[in-house]
C-alpha cells in the first residue's frame, strides 16, 4: 500500500494515495450531482411558481380587458349619441353657414360685378382717349410725313437744295453776328455774288461762304445697288465736288478785296463726315487750294472765334474809355484810401478813451472794494446817524438866530464825535489815489 506507483516530477505517490484521490474525486461527484438535482428541481419550482404567476396575470389582464370592453361599450355608446347629438348641431350651424356665406356670397359678386363694370367703363374711356391721342399722333405722323416728302422734293431739286442748305447757313449766322458784321448775297468787284460775306475787324477783306454744295453725286452713292453703280456715282460726287472747289478758289479770291481763304458749307454732320473719310483726295485739294469744308457744327465754331474777334476790336475801339475810367477809379481808391486813414485814426482815439475809461472804472472797483472792507460797528452807525441829526439841529438853529451871517461853502458843520473817526477814514480811501 506504500508502494510508489506514479511519479509526478519529484513526488511519487503511493497506492494508498492513488484510493483515497479516487474516493475524494467520487464524493465530489457524488456532492456535485446532489447540488445539480437541487438546482434543477428548484429552477422546476421556480418555473412551475412563475407559470402561476404569469396565469394569474394572465387572468388578471383578461378580466382588467374585460372590464375595459365593458368601459368602452358604454363610451361608444355615448359617444354615438353625442355624434349623433353634434352631428345634427353641425348640419344645423353648417346650413346656417351656407345660407350666410351664399348671401355674402351674392353680395361680393355683385359688389365685384359692378365695380369690374365700373373699372371696365373706365378702361373704355381711357382707350377711348388713347386712341384720340393716338388718332392725334398718327394725323402729326402724317403731316411730318408729308413734310418729310416736301423736304425730299426740295433735296431733289438743285436750285432748291441750293436754297436749304443756305438757309440753314444763313440761321447760324444770323443767331451768331450783329448784323453790321455779315452781308448775304454781297457783290463783288468782280460781279460774283457768294451766299455770304463776313466783315473783318480792322481790314477790308471779307470772308466769303459758299452754300451751294453739289449733292446729286452722293444722293446717286447712297442709291447705287451694284458695285459699278456705286463705282460710278462716286465718281462723279468727286467730280461735281472739285469743280465746286476750283469754282470758289477762282471766283471768290480777290487780293485786297476777299481774304485768301474761303468757307464751303456742307449741310449735313454725316456728309460731312463721309466725306473725310471716303475721299480724302477732295478734302487735300481743298486744302491745297485754301477752301475749308466746314459743317454746321463746325461753321457755329468758326462764327465763335470771329465773335471773339469782333470783342477784341470793340474793346480796342474802347481803349481810350476803358483808360478813362481806370482813371476815375484810381481816384476814388485814393479817395477812399485816405478815408480809411481818418476812420482808422477815429478809431485810434477811441480805442484810447476806452482804455482811460477801462482805467477810471478799474479805480472806482477798487474803490467800492476798500469800502466794503471798512468794519463799522452798529454802534458807531447809531452814534453817526445821532450826531448828525444833533449837528442837523444845530445848524438849524445857527440859521434862525443868526441869517445875515454867511457861511463858506464846504465849511463842516456840527460837533466832533464818531463821524470824524469815519470821514478820516473814508478820506484815507481816496488819498493816494
Amino acid at each position: 500500500m506504500n508502494d510508489i506507483v506514479i511519479t509526478i516530477g519529484q513526488h511519487g505517490l503511493t497506492t494508498f494515495q492513488i484510493l483515497i484521490g479516487a474516493i475524494a474525486l467520487v464524493g465530489f461527484l457524488l456532492v456535485w450531482l446532489l447540488i445539480s438535482q437541487n438546482r434543477e428541481s428548484g429552477a422546476r419550482e421556480q418555473e412551475l411558481y412563475d407559470a402561476q404567476e404569469q396565469a394569474k396575470a394572465q387572468r388578471a389582464q383578461v378580466e382588467e380587458l374585460s372590464r375595459l370592453q365593458a368601459e368602452m361599450t358604454g363610451r361608444m355608446q355615448t359617444m354615438a349619441e353625442i355624434f349623433s347629438t353634434r352631428q345634427t348641431e353641425m348640419a344645423q350651424a353648417l346650413t346656417t353657414r351656407m345660407d350666410g356665406m351664399g348671401h355674402r356670397l351674392t353680395q361680393t359678386v355683385t359688389k365685384s360685378l359692378t365695380d369690374q363694370q365700373k373699372a371696365t367703363g373706365d378702361n373704355l374711356r381711357a382707350l377711348h382717349e388713347r386712341l384720340a391721342v393716338i388718332d392725334k399722333a398718327q394725323g402729326n405722323i402724317t403731316e411730318l410725313s408729308g413734310r418729310v416728302v416736301e423736304l425730299q422734293q426740295i433735296l431733289a431739286n438743285k436750285q432748291t437744295r441750293g436754297t436749304f442748305g443756305q438757309g440753314r447757313m444763313e440761321a447760324i449766322i444770323e443767331d451768331a453776328l450783329p448784323k453790321h458784321a455779315y452781308d448775304f448775297q454781297f457783290t463783288l468787284s468782280n460781279k460774283t455774288r457768294p451766299d455770304c460775306v463776313i466783315h473783318i475787324p480792322n481790314d477790308n477783306a471779307v470772308l466769303i461762304i459758299d452754300a451751294k454744295f453739289p449733292l446729286e453725286g452722293w444722293t446717286a452713292v447712297k442709291e447705287a445697288q451694284t458695285p459699278d453703280e456705286d463705282k460710278a456715282a462716286r465718281t462723279r460726287f468727286r467730280n461735281d465736288v472739285k469743280k465746286h472747289i476750283k469754282d470758289i478758289s477762282e471766283r471768290y479770291f480777290i487780293p485786297g478785296e476777299t481774304q485768301d481763304t474761303a468757307f464751303m458749307f456742307v449741310p449735313s454732320e454725316s456728309l460731312f463726315a463721309d466725306l473725310h473719310e471716303q475721299f480724302d483726295d477732295i478734302v487735300q485739294l481743298a486744302h491745297r487750294t485754301r477752301v475749308v469744308i466746314v459743317s454746321p457744327s463746325l461753321l457755329t465754331l468758326s462764327i465763335q472765334v470771329v465773335q471773339s474777334v469782333l470783342k477784341d476790336a470793340r474793346m480796342r475801339e474802347q481803349a481810350h474809355i476803358i483808360q478813362r475810367e481806370v482813371a476815375l477809379l484810381m481816384e476814388d481808391v485814393i479817395r477812399l484810401d485816405d478815408r480809411v486813414a481818418k476812420l482808422q485814426t477815429h478809431f485810434g482815439q477811441t480805442q484810447k478813451d476806452i482804455d482811460q475809461i477801462l482805467t477810471s472804472t478799474g479805480k472806482i472797483v477798487k474803490r467800492g472794494q476798500k469800502i466794503e472792507d471798512i468794519d463799522v460797528s452798529e454802534a458807531e452807525l447809531e452814534a453817526m446817524a445821532r450826531a448828525q441829526n444833533k449837528a442837523d439841529a444845530i445848524a438849524e438853529e445857527s440859521r434862525v438866530k443868526a441869517p445875515q451871517e454867511p457861511r463858506h461853502r464846504g465849511q463842516p458843520v456840527g460837533i466832533a464825535g464818531p463821524e470824524d473817526e469815519v470821514s478820516r477814514r473814508m478820506a484815507s480811501l481816496f488819498d493816494g489815489e
